[in-house]
């Protein structure tokens, strides 16, 4: 006899949102919870900087908040090396705001910092948008700028739509490759970075409403072509 129950359990993602002492993490938990409700998805979301977490973990969700340097310190050690371990091996990954920064070689908020080193370039003070007199932190609503199906992440999100921004530093010198959405403040300012099964958000998806919710509902159901890292 089929044992709807059992399916499911055995159909049920597990979600860990990685704790490390920053913040935003119980709105990114409740935001993914939502969204996979909203999809008809069967998650379980933990909030654990445990390795052991790490590696289970079906996908991974990395919020981040402040500066780069002290994220970047916080995940070291034991949880870093499972974060290498288990992106390498396929387990997708979504940073947020600085957990997306992270994905750059290095950070030079409050000087110079390594950071994973998945994707090319470095995160630094938005030059262009201080020489035009635009106001640092980019706070607010802005528009999110891409080619129309360019990404499955971007499926059922239009261009011009908004995402929430709160940041000061931005990646630069990136490979355009990595680069699958864009905003404007001052210069084009990376929106949306994405290498094989780990992608990342520079805007809050938890605070970005219904395109953060949509943007969550797609990294649920993505299955990168490519997905252990070369």
């Amino acid at each position: 006899m089929f044992d709807a129950r059992r399916f499911e359990n055995i159909m049920r993602q597990k979600i860990v949102v990685v704790d490390h002492n920053g913040g935003n993490l119980a709105s990114a938990s409740t935001s993914v919870t939502f969204a996979a409700q909203k999809a008809g998805l069967a998650i379980d979301v933990i909030i654990s900087g445990a390795p052991a977490d790490i590696m289970a973990a079906d996908r991974l969700i990395l919020p981040g908040q402040g500066a780069f340097n002290h994220c970047a310190k916080a995940v070291q050690g034991p949880l870093l090396t499972a974060l290498h371990a288990a992106t390498e091996a396929g387990t997708p990954y979504l940073g947020i705001c600085v957990g997306m920064q992270l994905m750059a070689a290095r950070g030079l908020e409050h000087g110079e910092t390594t950071g994973f080193g998945w994707i090319r370039g470095t995160v630094d003070i938005m030059t262009e948008a201080r020489e035009a007199g635009l106001r640092l932190p980019h706070m607010g609503w802005n528009n999110l700028e891409f080619e129309p199906d360019a990404h499955p992440l971007l499926r059922n999100i239009a261009p011009g739509e908004h995402g929430y921004f709160v940041h000061s530093y931005a990646l630069q010198d990136y490979d355009p490759a990595d680069v699958i959405a864009s905003t404007t403040y001052g210069g084009k300012v990376p929106a949306i970075v994405a290498r094989g099964n780990r992608c990342g958000t520079q805007f809050h998806v938890e605070k970005s409403q219904h395109v953060g919710i949509q943007f969550l509902i797609n990294f649920l159901t993505w299955s990168p072509s490519n997905m252990a890292v070369i």
